[in-house]
């Protein structure tokens, strides 16, 4: 393939997923991105996730969780909360068929949301190849569980590799959709709904997404640890070793989740604000893991949240940046991009390394507070990590 053009469809398909403007607003069109439309021979692009670095296989299926107690905040007049949910889990090898990164038809919404629809075929962002097997069958045993939270406007899929890869490490992971709040998510009936939330997250107030978001994930977790499971499989749950991570308002959610659900024993907040009394009294000495970019949130930067959250929390803690990363640094984005020869000079952090950083990290935080193993990386400063920093706060 011309290579140019192979860029050019990197930074189309970044774009497209990432959006411009902050990490809260609406999708906008990439006014950046090649105008032209591709040739068919970026057609035959195979994006695929990284490699997952566990022992176990990784299976999934999909929830469609209904709480018939609310309605929904985004959408009143569409009756009670719905919720879409990826379950990851540890299978036995050689069992299932290859599970798809996401629909055709939400990888075209996603990209026309951004104006991309005739730049980056859907084919191939839906085509990325995955590492999980629908139907694949159980691996034995308990195993403790990890509940992660997208960012607003941008679905579950985005955070796929860091799930597949806790699932490949003895984790059963779900992964939340919340209605309204992304852009080509599919629910039952052949629906695809809009992101009525888009560009309103300022409007109602970060506080209050993130309350309505820690009720939904607490009624996740009703579903999956309650006496009549939404889940199957729900036997494989140690319910007292959960934990929660999410990226941008998902980060943000799951400090809200730990302030008023004590299940959750463990979180970590990826590259998003905290509240505005931020989090909860202290979590009640739980663990807890900042992880961020250098540029927005080091110590008496712009994000001045992090550094109240810092204060206010009793447990053990973590406080890392990473050198050279951008907002979506922590999802599935830079790592595809990367494929395609993306190279942004404003986030020189290599797409792989920011894979790497995120996996590493977040497994071992999850490995030493949910599973009990030493991690010695998150002692100090790491000479195999020279781009993350740790801080004390201040």
């Amino acid at each position: 393939m011309n290579r140019a053009r192979h860029g050019a469809i990197a930074a189309a398909l970044v774009l497209a997923l990432a959006g411009a403007g902050t990490a809260f607003a609406a999708p906008q069109p990439a006014n950046t991105a090649p105008s032209a439309p591709l040739s068919s021979e970026s057609k035959g692009v195979q994006l695929q996730l990284p490699r997952p670095t566990g022992p176990y296989a990784v299976g999934r299926g999909t929830l469609h969780l209904v709480d018939t107690s609310r309605r929904d905040p985004w959408v009143p007049m569409a009756g009670a909360r719905e919720l879409m949910v990826s379950m990851y889990y540890p299978a036995r090898r050689g069992t299932g068929a290859a599970a798809p990164y996401m629909t055709r038809e939400g990888a075209r919404l996603f990209l026309e949301s951004r104006e991309l629809d005739g730049v980056v075929p859907a084919e191939v962002l839906s085509g990325t190849r995955t590492h999980s097997f629908s139907g694949a069958r159980p691996a034995p045993g308990r195993f403790p569980l990890v509940v992660l939270s997208p960012g607003f406007s941008v679905p579950r899929t985005t955070i796929s590799a860091l799930a597949e890869d806790l699932t490949s490490r003895g984790y059963v992971v779900a992964t939340v959709d919340h209605a309204y709040e992304a852009v080509g998510v599919a629910f039952p009936g052949g629906r695809t709904l809009p992101c009525a939330a888009c560009g309103r997250a300022e409007e109602v107030g970060l506080d209050s997404v993130a309350k309505g978001r820690a009720r939904d994930l607490s009624f996740v977790l009703d579903q999956l640890t309650g006496r009549h499971p939404a889940w199957r499989h729900a036997g494989m749950i140690d319910q007292r070793r959960i934990g929660m991570a999410g990226h941008s308002m998902g980060g943000m959610s799951t400090a809200a989740t730990m302030a008023a659900d004590t299940r959750v024993r463990a979180g970590v907040n990826m590259d998003g604000p905290f509240g505005t009394a931020p989090p909860g009294a202290g979590l009640g000495g739980r663990a807890f893991m900042m992880l961020g970019t250098e540029a927005d949130h080091s110590p008496g930067g712009e994000d001045a949240t992090w550094d109240r959250a810092w204060r206010r929390l009793d447990g053990w803690k973590r406080w890392l940046t990473v050198a050279g990363s951008g907002h979506f640094a922590f999802t599935d984005l830079p790592v595809l991009g990367a494929q395609l020869g993306l190279n942004d000079s404003s986030e020189p952090l290599p797409g792989q390394r920011a894979g790497e950083i995120t996996r590493d990290y977040v497994g071992a935080f999850f490995d030493l507070h949910l599973r009990g193993i030493a991690q010695p990386l998150l002692n100090g400063p790491s000479a195999a990590n020279p781009e993350v920093t740790p801080h004390n706060g201040s």
